[in-house]
C-alpha cells in the first residue's frame, strides 16, 4: 500500500480525557492506514474507543498525543480555519440521528456543506449539485419535502447525499444503520455497498458483526485499541 494512495494514516493515536483528579486513557496508541476505494468496517462494544477515534479522523477533535495526516496533510500542522476548511470538504458525515435540520427542505440540508465552498454559479450551482447528489441515492423526487415528511430511511439517505454533494475523501458513517428498522437498515447499508462499488472510501463504525461483514476490511477495537484488521474479498 503506497502512502500516495492512503487516504487515512495514524501514528501512535491516543486520546486522555480529564476527569476530577484522575483521567480516562479512551485510545491507546492507534495505528491505522486506510487507502483511497476501501471499505473499512471499525467494530467493538460501547466505550472501546471506536467513536473517540472516529471524531479524530473526523477533525472533530484532537489527539492527545501521536500523528494523524489525511491525504498526506499533518492535521496537526492545521489553525483552526484550514481545518474546518479541511473538514468541510474532505470529510463526509453520516450520523446515527441524521442530523438534519428540521425548517430545510431535503435539498437544502444537502446544499448546507457548499456553503463553505467558493463554487461558480452561487446558490443555483449549489441547488444542482444538492440535487444530483439526492438521484445518486434514489431520492431527487423528495428534493422539496421537510425532514419531517420523511421516513426514517429517507431521512438517512438525505444524510448520505449530504456527505456525498462535497465529493469528499472519505465517507465516515457513525451507526448509520442504528436508529432504523431491520428492512430499512438492511437498504442503506447496501446503499452505501453500491457508493463504496462506484468508488467512494468508507470508514463505517458499528457495534453489530452482520452489519461489519459487508465491508471489505474489519477493525476490531477493544479498551481503545486497535486488535486487528482482517481482509475481505467478497461482500456477503
Amino acid at each position: 500500500m503506497s502512502a500516495e494512495n492512503l487516504v487515512i494514516r495514524t501514528h501512535a493515536l491516543t486520546r486522555h480525557y480529564i476527569m476530577g483528579s484522575g483521567s480516562i486513557q479512551a485510545l491507546r496508541g492507534v495505528d491505522l492506514t486506510l487507502a483511497a476505494g476501501e471499505f473499512v468496517a471499525l467494530m467493538g462494544v460501547s466505550g472501546s474507543g471506536k467513536t473517540t477515534l472516529l471524531h479524530l479522523l473526523g477533525c472533530l477533535d484532537r489527539p492527545s498525543s501521536g500523528n494523524y495526516w489525511l491525504e498526506g496533510v499533518d492535521i496537526a500542522s492545521l489553525d483552526k480555519d484550514a481545518l474546518a476548511t479541511l473538514r468541510s470538504q474532505r470529510i463526509g458525515f453520516i450520523f446515527q440521528n441524521f442530523n438534519l435540520l428540521p425548517r430545510y427542505k431535503a435539498w437544502e440540508n444537502v446544499a448546507l456543506p457548499l456553503i463553505y465552498q467558493h463554487i461558480s454559479g452561487g446558490a443555483a450551482a449549489q441547488r444542482s449539485r444538492a440535487l444530483q447528489a439526492l438521484e445518486r441515492v434514489g431520492l431527487k423526487e423528495r428534493a422539496n419535502h421537510m425532514p419531517v415528511e420523511l421516513s426514517g430511511g429517507e431521512r438517512q439517505r438525505v444524510a448520505i447525499a449530504r456527505a456525498l454533494v462535497t465529493q469528499p475523501a472519505i465517507i465516515l458513517a457513525d451507526e448509520p444503520t442504528g436508529n432504523l428498522d431491520s428492512a430499512t437498515g438492511a437498504e442503506i447499508l447496501n446503499l452505501l455497498v453500491n457508493l463504496h462499488a462506484e468508488g467512494c472510501t468508507i470508514l463505517l463504525v458499528t457495534h453489530d458483526y452482520q452489519t461489519a461483514r459487508r465491508a471489505n476490511r474489519l477493525c476490531l477495537m477493544h479498551d481503545g485499541v486497535l486488535l486487528e484488521s482482517e481482509f475481505r474479498d467478497v461482500h456477503n
